[in-house]
């Protein structure tokens, strides 16, 4: 005789490592399901020495379904637990729901490490219309489309009641009194993000005599990519290694704001568009601070996520036409400098018990 599972839902972790992205949003996630129905939810710590194959088959046989946002932390330190654990899953029959923020833009040695997962998901949870096309027309697992499920993303990041000072912060209130024009970029710094694309766009600002800092709030990630080794020489190349700051990690929410309120504009140029996956986007938009950024590839990108569609009607997202040139973008900042800021209120629980229920949806 079996017992009855005791939660619906066990979600995979990775403990304290826990302090990236895709970590940060698991966490948000759990403890929004577990406010919605107490009890309902367990978690099984992932790392390079905890979880064992013994300690995943019991931890899965107390739940009805897996919840795994792969990889569950920062890439190549945990993935072969995390893999394990979903087929021990399939194995004792629980509904495994992967939750998949990316695919064309990951670079392909990462897209490898992620099919298995693909194939033992029962549901695949995605944010954006143009990316669950991309695994479409993938000739290698597009079959996989069929498992996909739209959800609307909600930001990782709360604007806090109040902000932390810092060295930065100060060194950028005292170039905006100097009359320079803060433009801002948020987010970890990778070749998706085309972090070079506003470094044109800043030169053609010096050139019209703005006297443009782009200040880019985050950090490279390590990878394979040559990335950060590019940007620094197209900055060089462009004439404007000393008009740009990389902050690197900053370790606190209020830090975080307290940066933004030194910052002019945010502009997001993107080859492939605004899309409905950018939590970053999300995150600069609760400054109230004007943001540009690159319009979407698809149509209906937002028809699904009715709160993000929300802030592009109502201006606080202003979009840029796709294959504009770098001058219209620069005009848009100019012209941004002469907008009221506006602080509007910003439902943050709202926007996690969406995509909470959303999860929830797809569980037994």
């Amino acid at each position: 005789m079996t017992s009855e599972p005791a939660y619906q839902a066990l979600f995979l972790g990775a403990g304290p490592q826990m302090q990236c992205g895709v970590g940060h949003f698991t966490r948000l996630l759990q403890e929004t399901i577990e406010k919605l129905d107490p009890g309902s939810c367990g978690s099984l710590t992932l790392t390079r020495s905890e979880g064992t194959a013994a300690d995943i088959w019991r931890a899965i046989g107390s739940a009805r379904s897996v919840v795994c946002n792969f990889p569950i932390v920062a890439w190549k330190r945990v993935i072969f637990r995390p893999l394990l654990a979903l087929g021990i899953a399939r194995l004792r029959r629980r509904r495994v729901v992967l939750i998949q923020h990316e695919w064309g833009g990951l670079h392909w040695l990462r897209r490898i490490t992620y099919i298995p997962a693909l194939l033992l998901a029962d549901t695949i949870l995605m944010f954006s219309p143009l990316v669950r096309r991309e695994l479409a027309d993938d000739p290698l697992v597009g079959w996989t489309l069929r498992k996909c499920v739209l959800a609307p993303l909600p930001p990782n990041i709360e604007a806090p009641a109040g902000i932390a000072d810092s060295k930065l912060r100060q060194r950028l209130a005292a170039a905006r009194e100097q009359g320079r024009l803060v433009i801002g970029h948020f987010g970890s710094i990778y070749p998706g993000k085309q972090p070079n694309a506003l470094l044109q766009i800043g030169a053609i600002l010096k050139e019209r005599g703005l006297n443009p800092l782009i200040v880019y709030v985050g950090s490279f990630i390590r990878g394979v990519d040559t990335v950060e080794d590019d940007f620094y020489a197209r900055a060089a190349e462009l004439g404007i290694i000393d008009d740009v700051m990389v902050s690197g990690y900053v370790a606190s929410d209020h830090e975080v704001f307290g940066l933004f309120s030194e910052i002019d504009a945010f502009c997001y140029p993107l080859d492939e568009g605004l899309t409905a996956r950018r939590s970053s986007i999300l995150t600069c938009v609760q400054s109230g601070r004007p943001l540009i950024v690159t319009g979407p590839a698809l149509p209906d990108e937002f028809d699904h996520h009715p709160r993000f569609k929300e802030l592009i009607d109502r201006g606080a997202i202003v979009l840029v036409a796709r294959g504009s040139e770098d001058e219209v973008y620069a005009d848009r900042i100019a012209a941004a400098l002469k907008w009221p800021s506006v602080q509007a209120p910003f439902d943050f629980d709202g926007w996690w018990l969406d995509v909470a229920q959303a999860v929830r949806a797809q569980l037994p």
